[in-house]
């Protein structure tokens, strides 16, 4: 019997920061041989052995992403800190 695969959408939530425009701090030079490696290793640390990953880097507009992004700035700046 043939194995079946499916294709299950995941996602990473987490943010950068800089003092320029995002759209300067994203390098567009990312080989494919470096895409490879990015996705390897997220494979091998997030999930089990056997599960291969595709990914296609981009970034969410803030607003869109706010839930998510507030919750990690608390997790990693505090809930008391001021925000940006």
């Amino acid at each position: 019997m043939e194995e079946r695969y499916i294709a299950v959408p995941f996602s990473l939530v987490g943010f950068f920061v800089t003092s320029g425009s995002p759209e300067e701090s994203i390098r567009d030079d990312l080989t494919p041989e470096e895409m490879e490696k990015l996705q390897d290793l997220i494979s091998r640390f997030l999930f089990k052995e056997g599960v291969r990953v595709a990914i296609y880097p981009s970034v969410v507009p803030p607003g869109q992403a706010e839930d998510a992004v507030r919750e990690l700035e608390d997790m990693i700046f505090g809930e008391e800190e001021e925000r940006w």
